[in-house]
Formats: C-alpha cells, sequence, structure tokens
C-alpha cells in the first residue's frame, strides 16, 4: 500500500504562483510513475503532468510553460512538487496526488486533494 498526503493549495490571485507537495509514504519501493491530476466542478478530472521514476515528464497543454513538476533525489520516492507559476482563474481546482503502483499488482492510489482556487 502508498499513501499519498497533498498540501499547498489556497488561495492565489491570477498571475500568482503556488507550489503544491505530495509526501508519499508506505510501499514507495513500488512506484513506477506519479503526477498531479485536478477536478473543477461539475467537470471530469484531468491530467496535469506526470514525472516517471526516471525524471521523464508529460504536461497537459493548458499548463505547459507555467506549471512544473519534480520529484525527490534518491532511490525511492518520497516527495513530488508542482510549482505552478502564472496561474489563471481557470485553474481552479482540486488538485490530487497520484501514483502508479506496480506491486503486487498494478494499481492507482490517490491522495485526498487540495483546494487550489485563483481569484481576485
Amino acid at each position: 500500500q502508498v499513501q499519498l498526503m497533498e498540501s499547498g493549495g489556497g488561495l492565489v490571485q491570477p498571475g500568482g504562483s503556488l507550489e503544491l507537495s505530495c509526501r508519499a509514504s508506505g510501499s514507495v519501493f513500488s512506484i513506477t510513475a506519479m503526477g498531479w491530476y485536478r477536478q473543477a466542478p461539475g467537470k471530469q478530472r484531468e491530467l496535469v503532468a506526470t514525472i516517471t521514476y526516471g525524471r521523464l515528464t508529460t504536461y497537459a497543454d493548458f499548463v505547459k510553460g507555467r506549471f512544473t513538476i519534480s520529484r525527490e533525489d534518491g532511490e525511492n520516492w518520497k516527495n513530488l512538487n508542482l510549482q505552478m507559476n502564472s496561474l489563471k482563474p481557470e485553474d481552479t481546482a482540486v488538485y490530487y496526488c497520484n501514483a502508479q503502483g506496480s506491486y503486487p499488482s498494478p494499481r492507482d492510489y490517490w491522495g485526498q486533494g487540495t483546494q487550489v482556487t485563483v481569484s481576485s
């Protein structure tokens, strides 16, 4: 089992910045990739960014050039971050940390989510 805990959400003005963090614990050795997803009211959950163990990253088009995903150095996953710059009102959503586990069988793990609100 893998447990994920997000932090760093809050209220920010348009054009501002926030950094989200995700702390992984438990069977972190089984994680092959991690990522951030978000869900706005009335909308489906959508991918924001992902990073593999080898630090290969992918980004949704709507965050390219504004958000940066990174993970802690070291053998095991422990900390995942999402630096969000030039925030827009449409970035308002609950942001979820995701981990893809591989043992004993492939499965997704999710954090409880952290609210990000972009408003003046």
